[in-house]
């Protein structure tokens, strides 16, 4: 019988080892170097945590203490020590800047133009619909439409404050929609900066799946189960 592939969350603690330059710092001080980091899954959990050789994290044992840093019982990982992701400033791929999150090895993304027709509608009333889409297909993720600022009803849209992460794609930002004086909070998002793997969909307008009706080449879609997982930009932190 076939099997599906599988991904995470795994029922037992995972790891794979990484010869990416992994770099931790906290203002002008390099905490953590090492090319000999593990990318680790945590029983339950979807995302990797990143784990060192003790001997590559420069702390003592107060500041270790302070920023719950903890060893793994199993012992392939002994010797190796979890750091907080926020308990760092910068976290560093060689010479890259990470965000929100250690990207997942077995994750890929890719941001594919398309002919496909997409119609965007909420509570019967279009809100977009285009023939040049940009489709972004993120393992583990449902297939996610992003459409040129043109082919968005602008009347309707709202800026919104929420601003969320994604170590794969960059910083988001939001638009509201207002339709008959209520106003439908971030029912469209965007990258204006994004990295350069998806660079492509910059400026592009994505509707929220799970909240509008959408409907490609004459088929309606059935919305995708669960919220959307969204991670909050950090807030600056001083230096």
């Amino acid at each position: 019988m076939a099997a599906l592939h599988p991904s995470p969350p795994f029922d037992e603690l995972t790891y794979y080892p990484t010869s990416r330059w992994i770099r931790g710092a906290s203002g002008a001080r390099t905490v953590i170097d090492t090319p000999r980091a593990m990318l680790v899954w945590e029983p339950g959990k979807k995302v990797p945590i990143y784990a060192f050789p003790a001997d590559d994290v420069a702390l003592d044992p107060d500041e270790a203490a302070s920023m719950t840093v903890r060893g793994f019982e199993d012992p392939d990982l002994d010797g190796y020590v979890h750091v907080p992701w926020d308990a760092i400033e910068h976290w560093y791929e060689e010479e890259e800047e990470v965000f929100v999150h250690p990207r997942d090895p077995f994750v890929r993304v890719d941001a594919l133009r398309s002919s496909r027709r997409v119609r965007v509608e909420r509570d019967g009333r279009l809100l977009a619909e285009s023939d040049s889409p940009i489709l972004v297909f993120e393992t583990g993720l449902p297939t996610r439409y992003y459409l040129p600022q043109n082919d968005v009803d602008a009347s309707v849209l709202a800026d919104s404050d929420l601003r969320t992460g994604c170590p794969y794609k960059g910083f988001a930002s939001y638009h509201d929609v207002v339709l008959d004086g209520h106003r439908h909070a971030s029912l469209f998002w965007y990258y204006q900066a994004p990295l350069h793997e998806v660079s492509a969909i910059k400026g592009y307008l994505a509707p929220y799946g799970e909240r509008v009706d959408l409907t490609v080449d004459g088929q309606l879609k059935q919305r995708p189960a669960g919220p959307l997982r969204r991670r909050r930009e950090p807030s600056p932190r001083a230096a």
